[in-house]
């Protein structure tokens, strides 16, 4: 077993909890962070190894003391995986102030904003930042202007984590992924839909949350401790050979 922390946002459901599992079979202890109280106690209630802390990430005053309350609880920080993120789409013309504001908030101002109440933490500790942007970080895609937009921009506060913090001996990455079998996504994505993002991708298929987390937990690992400033898209190909998707439009 190890002694080893990570403090996983948007670690209620979906990528989150996954990684959150993979963590604690390798031995990790996990902070599980998120703002649904009721989700995240029933969830974390199930697991060993783990405990929860309510929070919304893009609000500077929740984020200092929830860092707070887990330095207080492990007292050590090894890996901070920023994976909470809103994924509201809509046509660029009928995106407003309102809706861009409050897609920046939470997947780009809370990445930054857990991104830098844990430096000192990770300093400590020579830990690991992974966050969690996307394939529509890396190409454009149809409804994604505030979301597309906002993982970019994770993706280049990545590049600039690398370059600032490895001095302190902190490592600093970004999954993207592409398209990735969840409930929400199988709940909202049509069959015509499906089949185009099958026909894009060149191994045919959605990927698994699971899939996603074995990248995240990697990049945190040991096994990655000369691995800093990189973004790789765990996406079936997706970013290498699709050309869009034009069932999306309807």
């Amino acid at each position: 077993m190890s002694d080893k922390v990570a403090l996983v946002t948007g670690a209620a459901r979906g990528i989150g909890l996954a990684t959150t599992q993979l963590f604690i079979e390798m031995g990790w202890r996990v902070a599980m962070v998120d703002q649904d109280a009721d989700e995240l106690g029933t969830v974390a209630a199930g697991l060993n190894d783990a405990s929860p802390f309510v929070c919304d990430v893009s609000s500077p005053d929740d984020v200092d003391a929830m860092v707070s309350d887990v330095t207080r609880t492990f007292g050590r920080i090894d890996a901070v995986v920023n994976n909470a993120g809103v994924a509201d789409f809509g046509p660029i013309e009928e995106t407003d102030f309102a809706r861009w504001r409050r897609v920046m908030d939470t997947n780009l101002d809370g990445v930054f904003l857990v991104s830098q109440a844990t430096i000192p933490a990770l300093r400590e500790t020579k830990g690991a930042l992974l966050n969690i942007a996307s394939i529509s970080g890396l190409r454009a895609s149809t409804l994604r202007v505030a979301y597309g937009t906002s993982k970019a921009a994770v993706i280049q506060l990545t590049k600039q984590q690398a370059a600032e913090l490895g001095e302190y001996g902190i490592r600093a990455n970004c999954v993207c992924p592409g398209p990735v079998r969840t409930k929400l996504a199988m709940a909202v994505h049509s069959p015509e839909i499906i089949a185009a993002y099958h026909d894009a991708l060149p191994l045919n298929r959605y990927g698994t949350e699971r899939e996603i987390a074995e990248v995240i937990t990697f990049l945190c690992s040991e096994k990655a401790s000369f691995v800093t400033g990189q973004i790789v898209a765990a996406d079936g190909g997706f970013e290498s050979t699709g050309v869009g998707l034009p069932a999306l439009r309807d």
